[in-house]
């Protein structure tokens, strides 16, 4: 291994067991052996030089392109080691700092996220297959944190109760007008609509969830509760009793909170009230991580709550409740990434492997963000009044049980009719 990165991983790697193997086959480990062990094999001095200058964007880069392969552990257990190490009080090269430093003073000329610009962005991550997607995600097919009552639940169970907890949180009543922005594949929305006998529109800027969506809402014979349109909530003029917005925050782009949520503001009725659902960091604001930013994630962006609250207060809206999601996502992620790798050969069949090994990344130092360092999930409740919502929170796990056992009723009525119609068929026969 070159002397530059050499050094580098010494400083850094004091506790786990890494092992090295570089391209001339020299072996180096570090750390005091404790943990998991992790053999990571070096294939280009490429891979060496580019890790050692810009690590955050070149170790991505080189698994993505094969020149970095693992004997032992995987992807997340080596950043489980790097992470563990880092600390709040760990070792980073100057040189890594600077460039760092560089980036979060060019982070917003990295989010001028126009109308035209938006749209491609979100072409680039969603509006890849719909195949491609079913392979990892639940049923339902949400994209966001799932929220684990308990941790055995299920992936398609945790989905759920993140759907009847944000349902709570909006307070619905028959009739009410709802808005979604960034309505994903519409899952949110037709539960909404199905549930609370509610009317949902649903913006989304993605070609291919616009029409997964109205397929479902078809299927379900709901579309004359739920319409979904290819619009840019900045376009919207109506007025709604209830917006809900999950997981689409993260591309507004710091550059555009403050017209955010003055069209916020501007399309909620006077007792209206909006749940804001998004990805954050506990840490203070910094720059987004260079490989989701050039890969995953164009025009993305993670706040931290410091930067979006002052957004709301000059839009004249109300926060009438905060809830931060810790390890919710990690936990997701984790199902998603086992999930993926069962499904890696249709992967590949469809986009190749250079694609496969970087969402394998992507999904992996997701997790790990989540599980070791700053991110973090935020539920923000938003009021134009502040008496639109009870003074206490009791509301919303009385209504998340209410829900719960109405679910719970469904699904045995429906057990008892695949048993009645089974049962008429074996008298048949």
């Amino acid at each position: 291994m070159n002397r530059l990165l050499q050094g580098i991983v010494e400083r850094l790697v004091r506790s786990g067991n890494l092992t090295v193997t570089d391209p001339d086959g020299t072996v180096d480990t570090f750390g005091d052996g404790s943990g998991p062990p992790v053999h990571v094999l070096l294939k280009t001095h490429h891979a060496e030089r580019a890790i050692a200058f810009d690590p955050m964007l070149a170790m991505p880069e080189a698994y993505m392109n094969g020149e970095i392969d693992f004997r032992e552990g995987d992807v997340l257990e080596l950043l489980r080691i790097v992470y563990q190490n880092m600390g709040p009080n760990g070792f980073e090269a100057a040189w890594t700092k600077a460039l760092e430093s560089v980036r979060v003073a060019f982070r917003r000329l990295q989010q001028v996220n126009t109308a035209a610009r938006a749209r491609r962005n979100v072409a680039h991550h969603y509006d890849l297959s719909r195949e491609f997607y079913r392979l990892f995600l639940d049923d339902d097919l949400q994209y966001s944190c799932a929220y684990f009552e308990r941790p055995d639940m299920t992936l398609e169970e945790a989905q759920l109760a993140k759907k009847r907890h944000l349902a709570a949180k909006l307070r619905l009543q028959p009739g009410q007008q709802v808005l979604d922005i960034g309505s994903g594949w519409g899952g949110l929305g037709l539960y909404l609509a199905g549930t609370f006998d509610v009317d949902v529109l649903g913006v989304t800027l993605s070609t291919e969830q616009h029409a997964v969506a109205t397929d479902r809402a078809h299927d379900e014979g709901l579309q004359s509760r739920v319409h979904f349109e290819i619009r840019d909530y900045r376009d919207l003029q109506e007025r709604f009793d209830r917006i809900v917005s999950v997981g689409m925050f993260e591309h507004v782009g710091v550059n555009h909170y403050r017209a955010f949520f003055d069209r916020v503001a501007a399309l909620l009725k006077p007792d209206g009230v909006m749940v804001l659902h998004s990805i954050g960091r506990s840490g203070p604001p910094t720059a987004t991580n260079a490989f989701i930013r050039k890969h995953i994630f164009p025009g993305g962006y993670i706040p931290a709550l410091s930067e979006v609250l002052p957004h709301i207060e000059k839009a004249g809206l109300v926060v009438t409740d905060v809830e931060v999601l810790r390890l919710h996502y990690a936990e997701t992620l984790k199902h998603w990434r086992e999930r993926f790798a069962a499904h890696r050969d249709r992967v590949v069949e469809i986009y190749g492997e250079r694609f496969a090994r970087m969402w394998e990344f992507y999904l992996a130092g997701s997790e790990a963000a989540f599980r070791w360092q700053d991110l973090m999930v935020f539920q923000l409740q938003i009021a134009l009044r502040n008496d639109a919502v009870p003074i206490t929170r009791d509301y919303i796990g009385k209504c998340e049980k209410a829900l719960a056992m109405r679910e719970m009723g469904h699904k045995a009525a429906a057990s008892g009719n695949v048993r009645k119609r089974a049962k008429k068929v074996s008298d048949r026969h």
